[in-house]
């Protein structure tokens, strides 16, 4: 059974997409802990543990991840790009890219921002267009 991240991926569910390669895909976190917090994700491999991945996936994704916080941090006023594996909540493997300006801006036990629809649009679409440039 394809989990809400394949969903997601495969166009099944809306999304505010940031990033896309063929085996990779980034969007905007739902309930962002910072403007512009990002998921990404592997489309085709469902493992909810990023350790079970395989060699290729595995390094495939980083990669991706790095390209992505790459053109989130050009996107969106920070000092850093803060990176968390978590894995809890969603049966699928994903790493959280969360602009920072302070360590606290990483507590995923903190409220959840709120962002209106054209907001979420706004960002993903200024981080697709700095990806695109890489």
């Amino acid at each position: 059974m394809a989990t809400i991240f394949t969903k997601i991926a495969a166009g099944e569910i809306p999304s505010y997409k940031c990033a896309e390669s063929e085996d990779f895909y980034a969007f905007l976190d739902i309930s962002p802990l910072a403007k512009g917090h990002t998921l990404v994700i592997p489309k085709k491999v469902e493992d909810d543990y990023i350790f079970n991945l395989d060699s290729k996936t595995y390094e495939g994704l980083w990669a991706f991840a790095r390209k992505v916080a790459t053109a989130l941090k050009a996107a969106v006023p920070c000092k850093r790009i803060g990176v968390a594996v978590l894995g809890m909540e969603v049966p699928h493997t994903h790493i959280h890219l969360v602009p920072l300006k302070t360590e606290a801006d990483m507590d995923f036990r903190k409220e959840k921002l709120s962002l209106d629809p054209a907001e979420m649009k706004s960002i993903a679409s200024s981080i697709l267009a700095e990806y695109e440039k890489l």
